[in-house]
């Protein structure tokens, strides 16, 4: 029994198919060279890159407030630790001044107690901050890993989007430094004759 013989609809299929991977290797290779490019610093098309100068500008301030919302957390972290160190030093020297001063009863043991009375007032008063700095620091972590991870991801998706599209422009512009202005005259012509001939041959039928 020989072999089935194919059909021109399946060689049809087949090169559509073929073709199908050819443009999407092609495309991935534009997208990998545009990511490249990028990475790399080099210049691209002035033209491009003034058309997204606006959200270029957005970009630049979304990623201004990421910085500075992380740099504030960092800080507030540390405002805390240095506060219950102060606090810690103060009373522990209040403490120690109120002792001396019960010790001593002359006039600078009293002033010794009213100092370190008035220090050790002072660290619990300092402690008292750390209530409301927990609580500014919660919100500045919500709005991190909320708001702004979420920008992130779109933005993420976004500069994905925006490489296949400038991909796409490189893409075009190579093709169409190949094209030939004298060689598709030279085949509209061509095509002009053959209308021509068909035209001249029906009308003698």
């Amino acid at each position: 029994m020989s072999g089935q013989k194919c059909c021109p609809w399946d060689l049809q299929d087949r090169y559509a198919q073929d073709k199908s991977v050819v443009n999407k290797m092609q495309q991935k290779y534009w997208e990998t060279k545009q990511a490249f490019i990028k990475a790399t610093g080099k210049k691209e098309d002035e033209h491009v890159v003034a058309s997204d100068a606006d959200l270029d500008a957005k970009l630049e301030l979304f990623h201004s407030i990421q910085r500075t919302c992380l740099d504030l957390s960092k800080a507030i972290v540390l405002y805390q630790k240095r506060i219950c160190f102060l606090s810690q030093e103060e009373n522990e020297l209040g403490k120690f001044l109120r002792s001396q001063g019960f010790q001593d009863k002359t006039r600078a043991g009293k002033m010794m107690q009213a100092t370190g009375k008035a220090l050790c007032f002072s660290s619990q008063q300092r402690l008292a901050l750390r209530n409301p700095l927990c609580r500014f620091h919660q919100e500045v972590e919500t709005f991190r890993h909320r708001a702004i991870s979420d920008t992130w991801l779109t933005v993420n998706r976004m500069e994905q989007c925006r490489t296949e599209y400038r991909g796409a422009l490189l893409w075009m512009k190579d093709v169409s430094q190949e094209l030939d202005p004298d060689l598709y005259k030279q085949m509209e012509k061509f095509r002009k004759e053959e209308r021509r001939q068909a035209l001249e041959a029906k009308m003698g039928n």
